[in-house]
């Protein structure tokens, strides 16, 4: 597998060079997201919430199912991921020689759908392909891993398998980010999804979908109003570990949604007529130390800038899961990087991580916002369960939305 594009050319003038045979993104919504037990995908499954996803895909890109070669799901959680995914396929008028597959790298696991669509476009053996990203966490949250006791006895073996909130305190009591910095940098995030969702940003990468008799288009995580003062009188979530600083608004929230995008090849879709919204470029994954999980991005970023030949400078904007405040924090110092230039309108901890979804997510996010400043290059990371971190490149090829609707 090809981990960067087929040409061997690195720098900037070669990332936004156009070729025939380069991967690129036609196609790439959300739905909105529900909050955890109360939201408006309470009650929906993924496999529903696939075929609805599905279903208004097709009716707005017109696109004839029978044209996609293959589709990935990157999901989490769900008993049977497989089975469900293709019932969802098929549901949607899909046809039954239209493979799909699963993946689950827990949170990068939409952006390994989209590397697995982007690979096999690389290698030739499809030309159209869809990858999406789902995860419903009321109906299915994160089930307690377990492992051998030979295998526990290991301690990093041990570690891997600890809650994530375990992670985010031993992430803060090693590196120091205190309780009032984990908030100031969630009230960045409340304050900027809050913005985008009252100045309809966020409208511009969702697509509406129904499902049993409503239409759901508006995101309904997000808290209006939040204060520095909410924030820093809310108790400690996880008590007992750490010096218990991860708190309900410094958290990324528990939440359900779906993401999907389109690639194929340049040629295909000019030959095709297909509007072409970005380009993909190139992924990474690490390891890195179990217990400090949430600190995967410092490792993963650097790595796929040097593959592709780019700098963090040349990095427009930068879409950084924010899991948890304390590690979010600690990769944005260590990093070295603007927050000017980060999740520029919020990120988790305001709109919710539905662990599937949100590798996909921040590819619609941030090549929508580079849609909207006329921007070119995205950078798009996150930290991974049991000790990982991912990140990929893509460029933004699309008409700004003024000119598009003109």
């Amino acid at each position: 597998m090809r981990n960067v594009s087929t040409h061997s050319g690195k720098g900037i003038s070669a990332v936004l060079q156009k070729n025939p045979d380069d991967v690129v993104i036609t196609f790439a919504k959300r739905t909105a997201m529900g909050k955890n037990r109360k939201g408006q995908f309470k009650d929906i499954p993924v496999d529903e919430m696939m075929q609805a996803l599905l279903k208004a895909t097709f009716e707005k890109t017109k696109l004839d199912p029978a044209k996609i070669d293959d589709i990935c799901v990157g999901t989490c959680h769900p008993p049977s991921p497989m089975y469900s995914s293709r019932a969802a396929a098929l549901a949607s008028g899909i046809p039954q020689d239209v493979p799909i597959s699963t993946v689950n790298r827990l949170c990068a696991s939409g952006l390994m759908a989209i590397r697995h669509i982007a690979h096999a476009i690389q290698a030739g053996e499809i030309s159209l392909g869809m990858a999406i990203g789902v995860e419903n966490m009321t109906l299915n949250p994160r089930p307690t891993p377990v492992i051998a006791e030979s295998v526990d006895k290991v301690p990093r073996a041990h570690d891997c398998i600890q809650p994530m909130g375990w992670t985010s305190e031993m992430v803060a009591q090693t590196y120091k980010v205190s309780r009032e910095k984990q908030d100031e940098y969630a009230l960045i995030s409340h304050t900027r999804a809050t913005k985008a969702m009252t100045t309809g940003i966020f409208s511009e990468e969702i697509i509406p979908v129904e499902i049993r008799g409503t239409v759901i288009s508006v995101d309904d995580t997000i808290r209006p109003g939040v204060t520095m003062e909410m924030l820093s009188v809310l108790k400690p979530v996880f008590q007992d570990w750490g010096g218990a600083a991860t708190t309900a608004g410094n958290a990324s929230g528990i939440g359900d949604g779906a993401a999907l995008c389109i690639l194929t090849t340049r040629e295909r879709a000019e030959k095709e007529n297909m509007e072409i919204l970005g380009k993909w470029v190139g992924s990474a994954v690490v390891g890195v130390e179990p217990r400090y999980m949430g600190i995967g991005p410092i490792a993963a970023i650097p790595k796929v800038l040097t593959q592709v030949g780019l700098t963090k400078d040349d990095i427009d904007i930068y879409e950084i899961n924010e899991a948890f405040a304390s590690q979010f924090a600690y990769c944005v110092e260590e990093l070295g990087i603007s927050m000017d230039k980060i999740n520029p309108n919020g990120g988790a901890i305001a709109v919710t991580h539905p662990l599937g979804m949100t590798g996909v997510r921040q590819v619609v996010t941030g090549l929508a916002e580079l849609r909207r400043t006329n921007k070119k290059l995205l950078c798009s990371s996150m930290c991974v369960g049991s000790g990982m971190g991912a990140a990929g490149i893509f460029v933004n090829e699309a008409q700004p939305f003024c000119e598009a609707k003109l």
